[in-house]
């Protein structure tokens, strides 16, 4: 993939790792949104686990063009570097009417790396109203580690996010995340196309840090969301300061001294 100019800043990257999301508005022209249902009824060919972007979306081809937009290639180039590699797509249809929806999950919930994360590139090529149903999430769950459908039996939670956007919107979540695709009240088929990005190199200041020390970045990371009860939602800013360390490079990093303080192991030298 080439490189773009139209890096995340290091407000939006901190704004993703504590959100577990990143949402780009329409950034995919009409005239792509038009091809994109014609492509996804004849079927986008599958790709072996772990193929380089350029082998399996040929040059040229819609999912090749999708990801070469400068917002998109950019916000990619942010999360998960250069030349990452396609651990799979799938066109997620929900039909009109169809009555039914996924229960809330998380996606390979047993990939629990503390410092590294994959990113799922879903894209709607159609405006998505409210009685189309759209993408729950739940934002901030991502480092909440449950396992697959654990999170099943909730039907809301306080906070959560019924995706509506208008057409050729792309919404960029860390692999974590719980959501769910929600029923279809409407008339109208609904299109979604994913794709899972496998990083290939280090995760780490691979934006554009220029603004790296904007007091912004901490209150970002301090975020809290409705359905956190007061304890937990320490231990998910705690998970945040881990992630931005890793992410950052930069092991001193803290808000509020939570990771200094638990991680603090003074050598015990002789007395004697």
């Amino acid at each position: 993939m080439p490189t773009s100019e139209q890096l995340l800043s290091s407000v939006q990257m901190a704004r993703f790792v504590a959100h577990g999301s990143l949402r780009l508005d329409a950034v995919v022209p009409p005239e792509l949104n038009q091809q994109a249902i014609d492509v996804f009824e004849a079927g986008i060919p599958a790709a072996p686990y772990g193929t380089p972007v350029p082998k399996a979306y040929p040059d040229g081809s819609f999912a090749r063009r999708l990801l070469e937009l400068p917002a998109v290639a950019g916000a990619l180039e942010s999360l998960v570097g250069p030349d990452p590699t396609v651990d799979h797509h799938a066109v997620h249809v929900r039909e009109a009417r169809d009555g039914t929806a996924q229960p809330l999950h998380g996606d390979a919930i047993i990939d629990v790396r503390p410092d590294a994360f994959d990113v799922q590139l879903m894209y709607y090529p159609q405006d998505v109203t409210l009685d189309m149903g759209g993408t729950l999430s739940v934002p901030g769950s991502h480092l909440r580690h449950t396992n697959e459908t654990d999170t099943g039996r909730y039907q809301n939670l306080r906070g959560q996010n019924r995706l509506t956007c208008p057409a050729g919107t792309v919404l960029l979540m860390h692999h974590g995340i719980w959501h769910g695709g929600r029923r279809n009240d409407s008339d109208i088929r609904r299109y979604m196309f994913k794709i899972r990005f496998n990083p290939t190199v280090p995760q780490v200041r691979l934006w554009d840090t220029t603004d790296l020390d904007d007091p912004a970045v901490g209150d970002e990371l301090r975020h809290v969301f409705p359905w956190y009860e007061p304890a937990t939602g320490r231990l998910e800013i705690h998970n945040r300061i881990r992630l931005w360390r890793a992410l950052t490079g930069d092991d001193t990093f803290d808000l509020d001294h939570w990771v200094t303080r638990v991680s603090n192991r003074p050598t015990i030298g002789s007395h004697a």
